[in-house]
């Protein structure tokens, strides 16, 4: 039985060009950084190439394989709009040849904690997705963001006023690929308590939730907690039932000052605080306003 794998097909798909190993050659009249180093993290490693991206990438494959932690690429829509140097408005066959044999270099320049980023618009994004998907592996798709490029609709459009582009986003490995998050500067409404010391903080109950409050998942976190008038509270959910707490016995000993007791019909709930001060940010999300990151208005 012969095996067979989901993939994207096309005419030219089989042709792959012959690269052989390239060197990049420095012009100097061009080449500036400072006479010397300030401090120990000054980068004196930055390169800006020009000619074939192809064959820069091979260039550049034979130092940095492996070694790359983030690459951005914002590739020809093929809308036939792109800039003089560019051979865009390529058929689409031609165009998705000439983005895999670019992209499996990319890869192999990916560490393994390393990420792909590309903007592209609707008319390849799905057919890029399914690439970069056989590429990199279905399963280290990340995001697709929607980015709000322009900043007004458009009266002119004949059908939809076009409002966004994509920026996709793959990981070599997204087991062990790590965002980072974006500083909260304004505090959010839920943290609408303060401890004597001025410390903005919420409450969150210590009792599991949902598919996680069951006392057999974690039957060592099934203990009681001594209320304020010497009582034992036990996680219970709504129904009675045996539940779990999110702590175990040793972090509730240790951080007993983020404890509080909230007393209601049924008996004491617990509730542990959550501080703004401590909170490394919020995760960034896949629509990214136009007010936040800018538009592409001219």
């Amino acid at each position: 039985m012969s095996k067979t794998k989901l993939e994207l097909t096309w005419i030219g798909k089989d042709k792959r060009p012959k690269l052989e190993p390239r060197i990049l050659l420095e012009d100097p009249s061009l080449s500036y950084h400072a006479k010397h180093r300030l401090s120990d993290n000054d980068q004196f490693d930055n390169k800006l190439i020009f000619g074939d991206n192809l064959l820069a990438l091979k260039a550049l494959e034979q130092a940095y394989a492996g070694k790359v932690k983030c690459v951005f690429i914002d590739p020809p829509y093929n809308t036939g709009s792109a800039f003089t140097h560019y051979d865009d408005g390529l058929e689409h066959s031609i165009w998705l040849s000439l983005m895999r044999d670019r992209l499996e270099i990319i890869r192999s320049l990916l560490s393994d904690d390393g990420s792909l980023w590309i903007t592209i618009d609707d008319n390849e994004a799905h057919y890029l997705k399914v690439l970069c998907d056989e590429l990199f592996g279905r399963n280290n798709f990340v995001a697709d963001v929607i980015w709000e490029k322009a900043d007004s609709p458009r009266s002119d459009a004949k059908y939809f006023s076009t409002r966004h582009d994509h920026v996709l986003v793959w990981a070599k490995n997204v087991d062990i690929v790590t965002l980072n998050r974006l500083k909260q500067l304004d505090i959010p409404a839920h943290y609408n308590k303060k401890d004597s010391a001025g410390r903005i903080y919420y409450l969150k109950p210590l009792r599991a939730m949902g598919a996680d409050g069951h006392r057999e998942k974690r039957p060592s976190m099934y203990f009681p907690i001594i209320a304020p008038d010497g009582t034992d509270v036990l996680p219970k959910n709504p129904d009675g039932s045996d539940s779990r707490w999110q702590w175990g016995l040793e972090k509730v000993k240790n951080e007993s000052e983020r404890i509080d007791f909230v007393k209601t019909k049924g008996g004491w709930s617990v509730y542990f605080r959550i501080f703004f001060e401590d909170t490394d940010g919020r995760p960034p999300e896949t629509i990214w306003p136009h007010g936040e990151v800018g538009s592409n208005r001219m």
